[in-house]
């Protein structure tokens, strides 16, 4: 097992993890998501180590997992009894969740390490279908409670050496998040509010004619943006895009644009 970090360049990006285990299950509409991801993993440099924020765990201080050997929490409920018995074995990684946890610190924010808290579905939902051999070392970070976005792109900033240590940085949510909309009555029109919002994400997250602080100010200020109630009445699902964001601090490149539970949503890459 790798226990130090390389000197390459590591990749930055945010995805739709999809409703609960669907992605798993052969579920038809997210068909279009799952071709993605699995086509996404072998498209990518081999990182080093995995370290995901998802939006499944929120905690005060910012919460680090430091096991080396995490289990899997099945944090959904009403799925059929093989959502319960998905494996992904991979490694934790203690000495990454260390630098981490240096980071963190070094930037005046605190920061804890959690030796027994396993990992969620915004963790091995997406990473069976992008690497299914579950063989690359594996850290989870919590959001903040409190969801407040600019101290998440502040999270993201102390994060930033991360992509010298070849390690993928992965934002586990979903640019549209609203469940009561996944599972209304479809009358096969497309959604405007949908749309316009990842049309704003869109512009928000890849125009190449704003500075770095005229993009964090319109992600700091999401909730003016069209239809944001209604894309995202919580915050969870659109906060590891904001740690993505202030990581990487530049233009990305919006890399699926697709439909998951009727609903169009996207990913990026920095």
């Amino acid at each position: 097992m790798l226990n130090t970090l390389d000197s390459m360049t590591g990749q930055v990006l945010f995805i739709p993890h999809g409703g609960g285990p669907l992605p798993l299950l052969c579920d038809p509409e997210h068909r279009q998501l799952t071709d993605f991801l699995r086509a996404l993993g072998p498209s990518l440099n081999r990182p080093a180590a995995i370290v995901v924020i998802s939006a499944h765990w929120e905690a005060a201080p910012v919460t680090i997992t430091s096991g080396e050997s995490p289990g899997l929490i099945y944090d959904y409920y009403g799925f059929p009894e093989a959502a319960y018995r998905i494996q992904y074995p991979a490694p934790g990684a203690p000495w990454l969740a260390e630098k981490i946890l240096g980071y963190l610190n070094q930037a005046g924010i605190p920061a804890r390490l959690d030796p027994e808290r396993g990992f969620d579905h915004g963790l091995f939902v997406p990473l069976k279908l992008m690497f299914p051999a579950a063989d690359i070392p594996c850290v989870q970070i919590s959001l903040l409670r409190g969801l407040e976005p600019a101290a998440h792109i502040d999270i993201g900033k102390a994060l930033a050496g991360l992509r010298a240590d070849n390690a993928l940085v992965l934002g586990s949510g979903f640019s549209f998040h609203n469940m009561d909309a996944f599972f209304a009555p479809r009358d096969g029109r497309a959604d405007a509010g949908n749309l316009a919002f990842e049309a704003w994400l869109h512009g928000c997250c890849v125009a190449p004619n704003l500075r770095a602080d005229e993009r964090e100010q319109r992600l700091i200020n999401w909730r003016t943006a069209p239809f944001a109630a209604y894309c995202h009445p919580c915050a969870e699902h659109l906060l590891p895009l904001h740690v993505c964001q202030g990581l990487a601090g530049l233009a990305a490149k919006r890399i699926f644009f697709g439909e998951a539970l009727g609903k169009q949503t996207s990913a990026f890459m920095w």
